[in-house]
């Protein structure tokens, strides 16, 4: 980070604290406190093998998909590694006043995450547990670190978009599990997602309004560079790629319901207050976004290929219908 950059960081950091503060109150105000343990049918669960002396874990235990078994983990493995991102956001913004004080509360409700989603997939024998202990150690063994260390701007750009992005793949991996116990389970997790979209979405608009050309370089660094948290965990590609063959989250959903609808939030495209390098920034991003359609197009004819051979072969797809 260059020396005028980190001036304008600092002075965003105490400029933006009221608004902070402001959004904070207002979280607050209308999100609705829950219990994980409401959510888990425990009447079904039963002891493991092992000091128990319980039922060994077997394939034919889980009513889920295997697509919804791979998009649970994921999302769950995802959620796990709260401690790095912790770590991370408040290097970025500082745990002094109002920004603290929203860090432990967003800290604080995102592990509810974790708990519900672990507490059901044993409760219901969703998953292997052995895998899935095996896969939380190596994945937050790695760790997350965000390639832009120190650095306030970028790092509410990419969580107002991850924050979304993570409740769309909750509310879909709800709702291609086919069961409506998980699906309660995800919309309510998937609820709190978009609170802190909103609270992260309004504070990066105010940056904009105090510093648009930093912030619009911001937007689109992260937006060209977009990488999910969890895409460093084992077996992470081979998922992602079953999780967009069944709509779960896919490139089309990625702009259409992620990028799209926030950067409208920002009126980025109509702003007057751009110059040098936030017009230059600008343009990158247009021209991203305009490349990024026609893969997406791309992908969604491939999929479609990749169906019709399966229904030749008698395999019924799997996938949401809305």
């Amino acid at each position: 980070m260059s020396e005028e950059s980190a001036k304008i960081q600092s002075r965003l950091i105490r400029d933006l604290e009221p608004i902070v503060a402001v959004e904070l109150e207002r979280h607050i105000s209308v999100q609705k406190n829950w219990y994980p343990h409401e959510y888990v049918p425990w009447s079904e669960g039963r002891d493991y093998a092992g000091p128990l002396n319980g039922d060994a874990w077997e394939a034919k235990d889980s009513r889920l998909t295997p697509v919804a078994q791979d998009s649970l983990v994921l999302n769950l493995l995802t959620e796990d590694n709260l401690p790095s991102y912790h770590t991370e956001i408040s290097i970025s913004m500082g745990r002094d006043g109002a920004w603290g004080n929203w860090i432990e509360r967003w800290t604080a409700e995102e592990a509810r995450h974790a708990i519900v989603i672990r507490d059901y997939l044993m409760a219901t024998r969703g998953v292997d547990p052995y895998e899935l202990e095996d896969l939380r150690m190596a994945h937050m063994s790695l760790g997350y670190q965000t390639p832009y260390e120190n650095d306030m701007l970028h790092t509410i750009a990419y969580v107002s978009f991850q924050e979304l992005a993570t409740r769309i793949s909750h509310r879909n991996t709800g709702k291609i599990s086919e069961d409506s116990i998980a699906e309660g389970m995800m919309q309510r997790i998937a609820l709190d997602e978009n609170l802190h979209m909103l609270f992260y979405r309004n504070t990066l608009s105010a940056a904009l309004d105090m510093e648009p050309n930093a912030a619009m370089r911001a937007i689109t660094d992260v937006v060209t560079n977009f990488d999910m948290p969890g895409a460093n965990m084992p077996g992470f590609g081979r998922k992602a790629v079953q999780i967009a063959l069944a709509g779960i989250y896919d490139l089309q959903q990625h702009l259409d319901d992620v990028i799209a609808p926030v950067l409208r939030a920002w009126n980025v495209f109509e702003r007057t207050d751009l110059s040098g390098d936030g017009i230059k920034a600008r343009d990158e991003l247009q021209a991203f976004m305009d490349e990024t359609y026609k893969a997406a197009s791309v992908f969604n004819d491939k999929r479609e290929v990749h169906f019709e051979r399966q229904i030749a072969r008698g395999i019924a797809p799997i996938r949401i219908t809305n």
